[in-house]
């Protein structure tokens, strides 16, 4: 019927979805179980696949165009730096034809409905309603296609100005639910159309197999399903027997209970009774001892009093004193805050002392470390020099010692040959001599070396 001009009717609702590439998606199911059913191809390989995707993805930009038309009019003030004057003023008369042709739609509607019960009802104005509804669907479609006109020279001036379209759809952001529903509907039908056109013949044979596959694995487990249902229906009658059983037992108990609780009654009787004779005396004992309780009381009272009264005035000694210790404390504060800024002056001062005193011995240290490298140096050429001195000391010392061993040997020998000289003139002195006199000698000297 006339309903085709419900397309420019004012759409509301949320921000556009983002367009799909003309690149499969990947299922988030398992490979192992799906892969019959995921195309091999993930682009477009052929002139027509690809002009009927482009199609269809200007369609669905062209129709999320039309649908923020309403929304756009509405803000055209807004708008009308980021669309340009020329959109908006070609927005208000298309609004106000979608809007005239929405009032002729529902009017015709409400008008149908009334002919509906006018009928069932049998009403003399019958006849007269039903040719002015047919008037209204005959002058109808003119009001359609000028809608459809303006729709399509907004679309033309939109598509001409790309900016302004993107400016449109990142600033307009409403959308009715229903023409999001058909925005999603659109998008859907890309997705189906994108495999169906990315799936070869082949491929559809093994999916119709694998579906095939599945409907037989579903009968197969609707038949073990079937098996189990009855196994569960005889486990359920043989639960209700056993049920029954244990209602039986369940009413014996009850029976059993019914004379126990008559026995209990019984004892809770006698019970009861001789409770009454333990109340009474425990009573009687109970206001001998209320008696006995209400004087401690009043002698505690009568002590409380009295300690109150001390208290009191312990309290308001104590409060003097409290008084004159914060006083005390109130002073020393004052003082130390202010020795504290005298410390604190004097910290200062010492810490730009010790700061220039810290430079000076940075000074130091630098000078310090050149006299340290230059001592080192002087120390390895003192222990060289210490080292030649005692090398040539101890060749002194060598040479020493061998000028004494040489002249203790010389010595030796001079003795030595000195006591042969003496020998050999002793000897030729004992030869000269007279036989006699020899040998006494030469006895008397034997004797004495012995």
């Amino acid at each position: 019927m006339a309903l085709e001009s419900l397309t420019v009717a004012p759409l509301y609702q949320s921000p556009d979805l983002n367009r799909l590439r003309l690149m499969a998606e990947p299922t988030k199911k398992p490979a192992s179980q799906l892969k019959s059913l995921v195309p091999s191809k993930t682009k477009l390989t052929t002139i027509e696949a690809k002009r009927i995707m482009s199609v269809l993805d200007e369609t669905i930009e062209k129709v999320e165009l039309v649908t923020l038309l309403s929304a756009a009019a509405a803000r055209a003030q807004e708008l009308q730096g980021a669309l340009g004057e020329d959109l908006v003023e070609l927005l208000g008369p298309h609004e106000e034809l979608c809007q005239a042709a929405a009032a002729r739609v529902s009017h015709l509607q409400e008008e149908e409905r009334w002919l509906q019960k006018a009928e069932a009802q049998d009403d003399w104005n019958f006849e007269d309603r039903l040719l002015s509804v047919e008037l209204q669907r005959a002058s109808l479609p003119t009001f359609t296609q000028q809608a459809k006109d303006s729709t399509r020279n907004l679309l033309r001036a939109l598509l001409t100005t790309p900016q302004a379209a993107r400016m449109l759809k990142a600033q307009v952001l409403d959308r009715s639910p229903a023409a999001q529903a058909f925005i999603s509907s659109l998008q859907e039908l890309r997705g189906f159309l994108f495999e169906k056109l990315l799936t070869s013949p082949m491929e559809a044979r093994e999916k119709a197999q694998f579906l095939q596959d599945i409907s037989r694995r579903h009968q197969r487990n609707q038949e073990v399903i079937t098996a189990l249902e009855k196994e569960l229906a005889g486990s359920m009658r043989n639960r209700d027997a056993e049920v029954e059983k244990e209602n039986f037992v369940i009413q014996e108990l009850k029976n059993h209970l019914h004379q126990v609780l008559r026995f209990s009654e019984n004892n809770l009787l006698r019970t009861k009774q001789e409770a009454e004779k333990q109340q009474k005396a425990d009573s009687r004992a109970s206001q001998a001892r209320l008696a006995r309780t209400q004087q401690e009381i009043l002698q505690l009272r009568t002590q409380l009093h009295n300690l109150v009264a001390e208290n009191r005035e312990a309290e308001q000694a104590l409060r003097k004193k409290k008084y004159k210790v914060e006083t005390e404390i109130e002073n020393w504060i004052q003082k130390y805050d202010s020795e504290m800024r005298e410390k604190q002056d004097e910290l200062e001062e010492l810490d730009t002392i010790h700061k220039e005193e810290q430079v000076q011995l940075q000074e130091l240290r630098q000078r310090h470390q050149a006299l340290v490298e230059e001592f080192t140096q002087i120390q390895a050429e003192r222990e060289v020099n210490n080292r030649k001195r005692l090398d040539a000391e101890q060749e002194m010392v060598r040479m020493v010692r061998a000028a004494t061993l040489i002249q203790a040997l010389w010595k030796g020998y001079l003795v030595r040959s000195m006591l042969k000289s003496r020998r050999k003139k002793r000897g030729k002195g004992k030869d000269k001599a007279p036989p006699g006199k020899g040998k006494g000698k030469g006895k008397g000297k034997g004797k004495g070396k012995n």
